[in-house]
């Protein structure tokens, strides 16, 4: 990774997003941190990945979520080499009964 992901800032931010109590503060501060289109992409990126895990093919994918074959891939390849943070995610949504 060319760019380094772990500052202050960045801990700054993750200490907000943690101190956040319900859906509600969580519209109101992204509302205000990120443009309707940011949030769209990664609302929508966390969609293909829930829909890639339901094993769902690419084509119903981009018919539902309207996602590129581009961001289906990358998605797919955070999910197959990355983090596991969808997954660690979408594991604890599964757990709770929400649908993501």
């Amino acid at each position: 990774m060319s760019k380094e992901v772990r500052t202050e800032a960045v801990n700054r931010l993750f200490d907000a997003v943690l101190s956040l109590k319900n859906r509600e503060e969580c519209y109101r501060f992204f509302e205000d941190v990120c443009t309707v289109n940011e949030l769209q992409a990664i609302s929508q990126r966390f969609e293909v990945a829930h829909m890639l895990r339901e094993k769902k093919t690419y084509v119903d994918i981009a018919q539902k979520t309207g996602a590129s074959t581009a961001t289906i891939s990358r998605v797919n390849r955070s999910l197959n080499y990355g983090y596991d943070g969808y997954d660690m995610v979408l594991g604890r949504l599964g757990a709770q009964g929400s649908e993501p």
